[in-house]
């Protein structure tokens, strides 16, 4: 069983990245404007990742930079002054898939640990030697791997090596995310950070000789989503990672908003607490996964093959954010920056670093000169409301409002 298991949170931007060490991360992975594999994500300019990494280390959190794409011959003169510019901000680890990056990594960045990209496939202890061989103290393994497949690597692979795993998040319908469809229908390289996620797509049958005639594949007014994928969640399974050996959970989400950052990560947080203490997880805990946007969950290949899902690709959405706290006194009084419409009378949760969700009905409000408020309505305004409970800055208010 590892001594220490790490919990490695996303980071897309800074604001995200403040949810994941205000939740209990004790690792974030970010990237910068290039090589990352989120495009989509708001991602760091040079001096936000200076001042990200000064942050993290303030709190003795750990700093992963994505360098996974596959780059072409054009970017490659780029990336000695990014990999130097890495080291001296004293980046903890550089996650690279490319064999020439990681050689550009030990030849510009050697103070910078390699950790081996999923997108890398490796999925045999064999593979793992040999990135370990070539300079990697990480990798990352494939998605399609079975729980005991990890065990094997473990015991087969070199003990220094440490071994990460994704345990949360959305799944791709493709091997390790080498996929070409996105490149083909849109011309966005899905191996480049641009996936336009083709495969959620409402697929139907057309003949050739009736353009236009569009014959549905399913068995209902639905349609069917042929390459659709379920959500991975791996909260229930903590003590069996632990005791095959993994090093770090990984969960997916640099794309995601920052409330899911927080919320998953202050879940598992808890749950790798609870195990390590020997203790069951508590079901509250267990309940925060459900209450942030995502698709329906399974165990992904951890114990054998999922299975095709063809349902609806929609997110489940039952939760909305409604305001953040950013400072609450002794007396509870907090101030806080609203984010979605709500007014007095409403049931909310509130949420927050090391805080069980508490419920309250929304109190009469006051603005930020003392007049009462029923329902602040501009977004990011400021207000101050009472609390139940002293709430740490980064708290989060949210509503249940089904399909939010």
């Amino acid at each position: 069983m590892a001594d220490k298991i790490e919990l490695l949170s996303p980071a897309g931007d800074m604001e995200r990245l403040r949810m994941s060490l205000a939740y209990g991360a004790d690792a974030v992975y970010l990237a910068g404007s290039d090589f990352g594999m989120r495009a989509f994500a708001g991602n760091f300019t040079p001096d936000q990742m200076r001042q990200a990494v000064e942050l993290c280390h303030s709190r003795d959190v750990s700093v992963h930079v994505t360098c996974n794409t596959m780059p072409r011959n054009r970017e490659v003169d780029r990336l000695p002054e990014w990999l130097e510019y890495l080291q001296d901000l004293e980046v903890d680890a550089a996650i690279v898939a490319d064999v020439g990056v990681l050689s550009l990594l030990k030849r510009y960045a050697p103070k910078v640990k390699a950790h081996i990209s999923t997108q890398a496939s490796i999925s045999n202890y064999q593979a793992a030697r040999a990135w370990y061989e070539l300079g990697a103290s990480r990798v990352i393994l494939a998605r399609e791997l079975s729980l005991e497949e990890v065990r094997e690597i473990r015991a087969k692979a070199p003990r220094e090596l440490e071994i990460e795993a994704f345990v949360h998040g959305a799944m791709c319908v493709s091997y390790s995310g080498r996929c070409l469809l996105s490149n083909y229908m849109t011309g966005r390289d899905a191996n480049r950070g641009a996936c336009a996620q083709p495969c959620r797509y409402k697929y139907a049958l057309v003949e050739e000789k009736r353009p236009g005639e569009y014959f549905p594949i399913g068995e209902d007014e639905g349609g069917a989503y042929i390459m659709n994928s379920r959500d991975m969640c791996m909260i229930d399974h903590i003590p069996e990672l632990m005791e095959a050996g993994v090093d770090s959970l990984k969960i997916e989400g640099r794309a995601k908003s920052a409330y899911y950052a927080a919320a998953v990560t202050a879940a598992y947080r808890h749950a790798i607490d609870a195990a390590a203490e020997g203790h069951a997880l508590d079901p509250v805990w267990r309940a925060e996964v459900d209450k942030v946007s995502h698709r329906p969950y399974s165990t992904g290949f951890w114990f054998g093959q999922p299975g095709q899902y063809t349902g609806d690709a929609r997110y489940i959405r039952d939760w909305q954010v409604v305001a953040v706290v950013e400072s609450c006194g002794p007396d509870r009084r907090a101030l806080c920056s609203l984010r979605n419409k709500f007014a007095v009378g409403d049931e909310l949760e509130l949420i927050g670093p090391g805080l069980k969700p508490v419920t309250l009905t929304a109190p009469l409000m006051a603005d930020t000169d003392g007049f009462p408020l029923q329902e602040p309505r501009i977004p990011q305004m400021k207000f101050y409301m009472d609390l139940p409970v002293q709430a740490p800055p980064l708290s989060i208010l949210r509503a249940c409002r089904e399909n939010s």
